[in-house]
Parts: C-alpha cells; structure tokens; sequence
C-alpha cells in the first residue's frame, strides 16, 4: 500500500513536469483517488496537472480504463444506449427527453448522470426534482428491467468513484480540462455498460468548448477512446450560443423538459429539436446493430431515426415511458410541467432592460454565476427564466429575465451581482 502511493505521487511529479505515464502508473493514481488514500491536496494536483500540457491519447484510454477498473461496474445483454452532453451550457436539460424515448422504442438506456460541475445544475439534481436519483447496483437493475432505462446519479454506488472525488476538487473553479471531460464522461459509460453512445458537443464564445476546430479534436479523441472499448459512437457538434429551452436551475429546467414531453403549446421547440436530434442519431446507431428487418421496417415507416423518435413523442409513449421511469424511481407518476410539486422560489425579482432593443447575445457564465448566487442547485427552486432570447425585440423597462430564489439574502444578492455578470447584449 505504501508503495503504490508512492508510485502514485512520483506519477504526479512526472506528470506536473509534462512527460508521458504508463498505465500502472495511472492505475496507481485512480486507486488512491477512488479509496480516499490521497486527500485533497494531492487529488488537486493531478486534476491540475492535465491542464497545461494534457494527456495523451493513450493515457486518456489508461485514465478511463482505471476509473473503470477502480469501482464497481454494471452488465447488460445486447445493445446498451447511452447519451451525453460535455456540459458547459446552463439549461439545454435534453436526458429527460432523450431516455424516455429511446426507452420507449424498446432499446436499454440505464442513464448515469453527473450533478453541478460547471452550470448551476446536472442531470441528477433535475431528475432529483422528480424522484429519488441515488440506488444500489441492485435497485438500478430492477428499475431498468420494469422500465428499460433509469435516470440516476452515477456517484450513489462506487462507479468510477475517482471522477467524483476529482469533481469535489474542481468545482470551486468551475473548471474541467477537455480530457478530464473525455474521461469522466467514457468512464461512465464503461462502467455501467454502454455499447451504442451519443455524445452531445456544443460550442461557443461563452461555453466550456469555445471554437470548432477544438470541438473537433474533442470528437477525436472520444471516437479514440470507445474504438478501444469498442462502443459505437456518434459525437454531434453543435454551435451553442444559447441555452436551449428558457429555464436554468433545477425546478425551471425539469418543466421545460416535461412541457416537451407533455406536447404543450408553450414549450421550448428549441429544446425539442436538440432532443430530437440526439434520439434520432441514438436510434439510428441501435437500429444499425439490429437485425435489417427491424432497420428495414422503421426507415420504411418513418425514414430516419428522428422521424421514429418525433413520432414517439408525439404519440405521447414518451411521456409514459418517463412517468414510468419516475414510479419506478420512487416519484409520484402524475407529476406534470405545472405540478404544484414543482415550485419555485417565492423571492422573485424581474430584471428589466434599461434601452430598447434586439437580443444580440447571451451570456452562459454569466447565468451560471447568478443562478449560483440564487441558490442552485441545492435549492431546486432556485434559478432564472429567460423572458427573451437572441433574436427577439425588448423594449425600455420590459423584462429581460426573471429571478428565484428559496432566500431573500441569495436574491438580494444576485440583483447586486447581475450589475457586474450582464446575462445580454442588446
């Protein structure tokens, strides 16, 4: 034991100077990391020592198979879907769109999801909103067995538990390196057995990724990775100068997620088009490794995979498929968009334009700062709508945004803040 810690902080020193490590070294580092033999002040290091100089190709296949092979794993038969987002862009909440669908359409999907990195909400502090989120290797089984997917957090039972602890670390930065992205995300998948991947990569001036040229040599590297693990995958670049949908903070985001589900007249079709576009690209991934008559059957019913996954929504087996995930999840199954369940913070402020004008831009750091001043995520009520978006027209003292919070000193402070964190430019 203490001589792989050893190894494991010569590992670090060789890294922090930027040479190349080999696996056993990395193993070294993960398996102090995800026992909790290392500390913060350690974990730091090497969560920082990526950042300058990077990893290589092949040590990010050693990064991943480590966090892998230093927690506990899950097996499915056949083919196993999974979908993800790199994160970066507040809203834009596409997973509880996406698994009910592709559920729906007869395919696993056992869903691991992140909380807050670096936006005022993950995955698992949304679905949290709507039932419980944290389960036993066993209960995760049984729930995707009655449903045929789940939407859970993937820190509740040891999967790669080296990522979470190195996420502890990097939260008050608000930073991930492109690889510890790559990494943590294709370690997920690993673990809970995901054959068939989409990966959701957005770009833009004020988003984690901030050009193409770097989205791409991102999708590089994640199509090198699963090639090594042999996943099926599909990285989807997106320009993103927006959140998708209008909510940002657990409560507003989960309504707009539902309202797309529900066919409702205002939801965000913005929203509905990104999910579309991830389930289509995920069931044409499926249906490829399927028997060619299934394939055969839906390109000749609908045409494309977003085509079958539109008219899954639209039917509304959707929506059935997610209250069936909640119940079997622990949440009440009647839940809609406009449930009293789901309410926001009573400490409301509405941020008015001061000229009148056109949306030009909007400022993604600059929401996730104040929805973190709000309160989010640990207040689910807590968070920002979005009363204009780019291209729409304010006139002087019309609401640009509107504020929540569980906390009259949180609001008051983000109505102080948003002077120096503009959300627009007009």
């Amino acid at each position: 034991m203490i001589e792989e810690k050893e190894e494991a902080i010569e590992a670090i020193r060789k890294k922090l100077v930027g040479k190349t490590l080999t696996y056993k070294e990395i193993f070294a580092v993960m398996d102090e990391i995800a026992h909790n033999r290392f500390g913060e002040i350690l974990t730091t290091y090497f969560a920082a020592s990526g950042y300058s100089k990077g990893f290589t190709n092949e040590e990010l296949y050693f990064l991943t198979k480590a966090m892998v092979e230093t927690g506990e794993k899950l097996h499915f038969k056949g083919i196993v879907a999974d979908k993800h987002s790199i994160g970066g862009v507040p809203g834009t909440r596409t997973t509880l769109i996406v698994v009910p669908i592709i559920a729906a359409a007869g395919f696993v999907i056992p869903k691991s999801s992140s909380r807050a990195i670096t936006t005022p909400d993950g995955t698992a502090d949304d679905m949290e909103v709507l039932s419980k989120v944290e389960f036993t290797r066993s209960e995760i089984y049984e729930i995707v067995k009655k449903t045929n997917g789940c939407i859970v957090w993937g820190g509740s039972f040891h999967i790669a538990p080296a990522d979470d602890v190195m996420i502890h670390v990097e939260k008050p930065l608000l930073f991930e390196s492109y690889d510890k992205i790559i990494v943590s995300i294709m370690a997920k998948k690993v673990a809970f057995g995901s054959n068939h991947v989409v990966i959701d990569l957005p770009f833009g001036k004020t988003v984690k990724v901030h050009n193409f040229e770097d989205a791409t040599i991102l999708k590089e590297k994640f199509e090198f990775v699963a090639k090594k693990f042999d996943i099926k995958i599909k990285v989807l670049i997106h320009k993103t100068d927006e959140p998708m949908g209008r909510g940002i903070g657990p409560v507003l985001e989960t309504r707009d997620a539902l309202s797309v589900l529900e066919r409702s007249p205002d939801r965000p079709y913005d929203l509905e088009d990104r999910a579309l576009n991830l389930a289509g690209a995920l069931l044409d991934l499926c249906l490829d490794s399927r028997n060619k008559t299934l394939e055969k059957k839906i390109v000749s019913e609908f045409g494309s995979g977003k085509a079958w996954a539109k008219n899954i929504l639209q039917t509304g087996a959707a929506l059935k498929k997610m209250k069936q995930i909640i119940k079997a999840q622990g949440g009440k199954e009647n839940v809609s968009s406009n449930s009293l369940s789901l309410s926001l913070g009573n400490y409301i402020a509405k941020i008015e334009s001061d000229h009148s004008g056109i949306i030009k831009e909007i400022n993604s750091k600059n929401i996730t700062t104040t929805a973190k001043i709000l309160g989010a995520p640990g207040q689910k009520g807590a968070g920002i709508f979005l009363d204009r978006k780019i291209g729409e027209k304010v006139k002087k003292h019309e609401t640009l945004y509107t504020i929540y919070s569980e906390s009259m000193y949180n609001l008051r402070e983000a109505k102080e803040s948003v002077k120096n964190f503009p959300v627009y430019i007009i």
